[in-house]
């Protein structure tokens, strides 16, 4: 049985409505749709994927001295072993270092290179662009306001759950 097809069994109450496994669909398909279309304006563009940016530009908003491994791992919620390979491919091209964490012997701290605020830089105008055709062309501001408040209490709700 497939997960829409559970919404129409009377006795599992547990289970999510039709409208909600719709929205979830289409939630998905819409970030894999936007999702895509950056990455593919990016790649023709000869620039680093898109989760290049989004390390280069934490490490930039984050403290001076670095941020630990596990605060990018929050901040960008990838698992731990998909962000020290990123971390890996981001340092041997010269935009990210690591340096010894001074409080802990065993840890170490990311930071963003000159080169690495240089490319963040160099990339936004293009993602920008992106940005502009797969959302502002497509929604109004009040479209987009509404999207974003009820995407925010999906995410609020998200990490109250986790908790």
């Amino acid at each position: 049985m497939h997960l829409h097809e559970y919404a129409k069994v009377p006795a599992m109450k547990n289970i999510p409505g039709e409208t909600a496994i719709r929205t979830w669909t289409r939630l998905l398909r819409a970030q894999h749709a936007a999702q895509s279309y950056v990455e593919k304006v990016l790649k023709d563009a000869g620039l680093p994927p898109l989760s290049w940016y989004d390390v280069l530009l934490e490490l930039e908003r984050g403290d001076r001295a670095g941020l630990r491994p596990f605060e990018l791992e929050r901040q960008l919620l990838l698992p731990q072993y998909g962000l020290s390979r990123l971390l890996d491919r981001i340092e041997a091209a010269g935009y990210l270092e690591r340096r010894p964490c001074e409080e802990d012997a065993r840890g170490q701290v990311v930071v963003i290179t000159k080169a690495g605020q240089q490319l963040r830089r160099k990339v936004w105008p293009t993602y920008a662009a992106a940005l502009k055709t797969a959302i502002a062309d497509r929604l109004n501001l009040k479209e987009q306001a509404i999207l974003g408040e009820l995407l925010g209490k999906l995410i609020d709700e998200r990490q109250a759950l986790s908790r």
